[in-house]
């Protein structure tokens, strides 16, 4: 056991406290389970049984594939549409933007997430026709 043996945290290169315990734990988990005295040879069949269906059903592990989009936006006062899982506003110009009501100075960046995989966002407004050198760069995903 070596976990967290490193030389420049706790302990410096001693990680015995941390081993103790989780010897100590386990060995309260045996006892523990010796009290219950009970016979395991039924808990082994059930296990077996369970790890012979889990490996024949197929997983589906095909993900969703999102179409990212990119422009650069300068005096234009205009929405990103909705339906969109993701969006991102970066002010790159010497002005300020407006994102969703919002002023987004030079160098500030705004993300919105829909959060979950069917999940999409509302449409947003920006404007960049308020102030002289203002300029997005926005990147959504689909």
């Amino acid at each position: 056991m070596s976990i967290g043996n490193l030389k420049d945290y706790g302990n410096k290169g001693n990680n015995f406290p941390y081993q103790f315990k989780v010897l100590q734990g386990l060995q309260c988990v045996c006892d523990q389970l010796k009290e219950l005295n009970i016979d395991t040879t039924a808990i082994e069949a059930t296990l077996l049984d369970i790890e012979t269906i889990l490996q024949t059903v197929e997983i589906n592990t095909t993900g969703v594939q999102r179409t990212p989009g990119f422009k650069r936006v300068s005096g234009i006062n205009n929405t990103a549409g909705a339906g969109y899982f993701s969006m991102s506003f970066a002010s790159v110009g010497t002005g300020n933007a407006i994102v969703g009501g919002i002023v987004l100075k030079p160098g500030e960046t705004i993300n919105f997430d829909a959060g979950a995989l069917n999940n999409t966002l509302g449409a947003v407004a920006y404007d960049t026709t308020t102030n002289a050198g203002a300029e997005l760069i926005i990147i959504t995903l689909i």
